[in-house]
């Protein structure tokens, strides 16, 4: 497929796993430059001017002490934020490179993190399940929905600012009013850990990816299912929507960045750049370029010229169909229901020398084990990526 191309290389961009980007446009810049900001499990937050096709760094944040596992960028891009499992969630100003606000989260209670459409709050999930609400001026907790389920692995919030998702350790995706503060859908399509999901432009479908090698498209207003996406080989890590509303890109533990047509529900290109699982995967504002980043420690740059998008752009939004197989009732195969034939099956993931990460990383860990990749379904003797240490006692 023409049209889509890596166009930049940043490589060691940092000195250990990239597990977090984001892309956004500083809208206070009269040069109309973007602002790509990463964070690694080598604990810093990096701020780079994205500008004449290439990355130029801008800022080394310093502050978190074990690893940094997400970060966001507010919608008018002065804004940064960072959340790690030092239980922190740092504010940081993109033009000075100075933390503006310090959030304490309470012990490893700040895992993903989001800011809302207005820029007005920060959304965290936390490891006993709820979704945390903090004002972004005052630091403060606002309020919290409880989703009484587990590890809130990721958060999402609707571009309308209506609604707020959350994608749990256990497979459960759980939707929220924000206005009522009221669980309104649960939705049990996955029956492992979601790594991530994000809203159409239009608010109107929510994307879910997850370790059962799966991407699952859902009508929001109905809580319906309205496809199943195959084709990644291992774990997708990382999903986001285009400018569009057409097309999204995911990335995966198979090392690869693959773009979708969310009407078609195909794959229109796949992306076999990186040397190591996809831990990140974002659109900038205008849906032009897609920055990636992975375990290998490189941050990658993709064109994907509007123009060309817009001739692939006559799909209908897919209707929805019954509601999906609960993870109680999950059926050992899984059948298309456009194609009437069996949808491909994962493939192994790929075996690979990890060296462990360092010993002050794993301290924590009894505390709150981080989730790691867990195997593809029929693959249950797949190796984890990275030991866990038991909890004490």
């Amino acid at each position: 497929m023409s049209g889509q191309s890596i166009i930049f290389k940043e490589e060691s961009a940092h000195e250990d796993s990239i597990w977090s980007c984001a892309f956004g446009r500083n809208e206070r810049d009269p040069s109309g430059s973007e602002t790509v900001v990463t964070g690694s499990i080598d604990d810093y937050v990096k701020v780079w001017k994205w500008q004449d096709e290439r990355l130029e760094l801008r800022h080394t944040l310093e502050g978190h002490q074990l690893g940094v596992v997400s970060v966001d960028i507010n919608s008018d891009g002065s804004l940064a934020a960072s959340s790690s499992l030092d239980s922190h969630v740092r504010i940081w100003d993109l033009d000075s490179g100075k933390m503006a606000k310090s959030i304490d989260a309470g012990p490893v209670d700040a895992y993903t993190i989001a800011f809302s459409p207005d820029s007005r709050f920060l959304a965290s999930g936390s490891h006993t399940g709820k979704i945390n609400l903090f004002g972004v001026d005052t630091g403060r907790k606002e309020s919290s929905m409880d989703t009484r389920g587990k590890f809130t692995l990721s958060l999402a919030y609707s571009p309308d600012g209506k609604f707020i998702a959350s994608g749990a350790l256990d497979g459960i995706v759980n939707v929220f009013d924000i206005r009522t503060g009221k669980l309104i859908h649960t939705l049990e399509g996955h029956a492992m850990p979601i790594r991530s999901l994000c809203f159409s432009p239009d608010s109107q479908l929510l994307i879910t990816a997850s370790d059962d090698c799966q991407i699952k498209i859902y009508d929001v207003q109905h809580a319906n299912l309205a496809g199943t996406l195959s084709g990644h080989g291992s774990w997708v890590l990382s999903v986001d929507f285009c400018a569009d509303n057409t097309h999204f890109v995911s990335g995966s533990s198979d090392k690869t960045v693959k773009i979708w047509n969310a009407g078609t529900r195909q794959c229109v290109h796949t992306f076999h750049d990186h040397m190591d699982q996809v831990w990140g995967v974002k659109y900038n504002p205008s849906g032009s370029k897609i920055v990636s980043v992975s375990d290998d420690r490189n941050i990658h740059m993709y064109d994907c010229p509007l123009p060309y998008l817009a001739l692939i752009r006559l799909s209908p939004i897919p209707q929805p169909l019954p509601r999906p197989h609960t993870a109680k009732s999950h059926p050992s195969t899984t059948t298309s229901p456009y194609s009437g034939c069996p949808l491909p099956q994962p493939l192994p993931p790929p075996h690979t020398a990890k060296s462990p990460p360092p010993a002050h990383f794993l301290a924590l860990t009894w505390l709150s084990p981080l989730p790691q990749p867990l195997p593809c379904p029929h693959l249950a003797k797949s190796p984890p990526r990275a030991p866990t240490l038991p909890s004490p006692g």
